[in-house]
């Protein structure tokens, strides 16, 4: 087992410098150097002294354990960076860090106390008094961080969604339905595993060496999979500003900010609805808010209120909608006979079989075979 964690070590050291050479570079790389930095010194010191540590050296043990209240926040801010364009690392941050801090502090007052350092034990091994309560508190907050910064990474989660519907027109590679799953199947482990912890202090059920080789095997399994999805894992919002986020940070905003006037606002209506017929511009797959703007001339911010308000959707659903009529029109016109559905719906503008079945039904209300089939029976 200790070489299975020292190759996980190798892999996290090995992804560090492929993210150090990745160009372009983006902000949520550094993080994810760093990150992987962390992990590959927690499992390889690990597989290195984990037949003696826990044993030989229990406040050495005690501020090894602690490392585990950092891969919660490097989490937080891995996946921060990737849904919230304007985020940039702060001093607020270093607040994530301060349980991690406080446990070693107290590790580090008893270190200078022999006495009290009985109650700091992790293998209950040797006759002692029983654990320190402050200790037993630490211990609970190590294994509360990982299920806690699981579901602060979730409910970023939602914020994502919020925004790529509001400026992409193609959830391909942006949705992060890796990270999602990763987040999820890794988060009901790590909780098992703490849980297993937990009740081996309370209960002495299980033991030491499974709680600490099953955290230790997870992490090198998780070594493997966030090293290549993130070094695949392109920038999400590249060169956005704060003000073009502004208005579509959640589905609620109204825009009161906003100096479009309500005459104005028509004109645009009209101007985009023109375009959208005209110039046919959601044919290309990749259409974002930002690259419409810049074909009619407005800002991101008022397209984004006039497709919110005049036309009731977001950016995702409006340009969607679009290709729904545009593959309509094209499955019952004999010059396209030669194209499969899915065919058509590439060409109108689609990237995913998925999507476009996806967005199809909810548009239409039935799937664009049956769409097909009723168009020819009815001629």
């Amino acid at each position: 087992m200790e070489v299975v964690f020292l190759i996980a070590a190798f892999n996290a050291l090995f992804f560090s410098l492929l993210l150090y050479q990745k160009r372009p570079a983006a902000k949520q790389d550094t993080i994810l150097i760093f990150w992987m930095m962390y992990l590959g010194f927690y499992t390889g010191v690990y597989g290195l002294t984990s037949s003696f540590l826990f044993t030989d050296y229990p406040l050495w043990s005690a501020a090894f354990i602690s490392l585990l209240m950092l891969h919660g926040p490097f989490l937080y801010w891995y996946a921060r960076s990737l849904v919230m364009p304007q985020y940039r690392p702060s001093r607020s941050d270093l607040l994530h860090l301060m349980p991690f801090l406080l446990f070693n502090l107290y590790i580090l007052i008893n270190a200078l106390s022999p006495a009290s350092t009985e109650g700091i034990r992790l293998d209950h091994s040797g006759e002692h008094g029983g654990e320190a309560p402050l200790f037993v508190f630490f211990l609970v907050l190590t294994a509360l961080s990982g299920p806690i910064y699981f579901a602060f990474t979730i409910s970023l989660f939602k914020r994502l969604d919020i925004r790529i519907f509001n400026q992409f027109s193609s959830l391909k590679d942006i949705n992060l339905r890796w990270l999602r799953t990763l987040v999820l199947a890794f988060g009901v482990v790590w909780t098992l595993l703490m849980a297993a912890a937990a009740m081996h202090h309370m209960f002495r059920l299980f033991s030491w060496s499974f709680c600490t080789d099953g955290l230790a095997l997870s992490l090198s399994i998780f070594i493997i999979l966030i090293g290549y999805f993130g070094l695949r894992q392109r920038e999400i919002f590249p060169g956005t500003t704060n003000l073009q986020y502004a208005v579509v940070d959640s589905e609620d905003k109204k825009y009161s900010s906003s100096n479009l006037k309500a005459e104005d606002a028509i004109k645009l209506k009209n101007l985009v609805e023109m375009h959208m017929t005209t110039s046919k511009p959601y044919l290309n797959p990749e259409l974002s808010l930002s690259q419409l703007a810049g074909e009619i001339n407005v800002s991101p911010h008022h397209l984004s209120q006039v497709i919110n308000e005049h036309f009731e959707r977001n950016f995702f659903d409006f340009v969607n909608w679009y290709r729904v009529q545009e593959v309509k029109e094209r499955l019952i016109d004999p010059e396209y006979n030669h194209l499969s559905v899915l065919g058509i719906a590439f060409e109108a503008g689609f990237n995913s079989k998925s999507a476009f079945n996806r967005v199809f039904k909810n548009v239409e209300g039935e799937t664009p075979t049956q769409f097909k089939k009723r168009q020819s029976v009815s001629l």
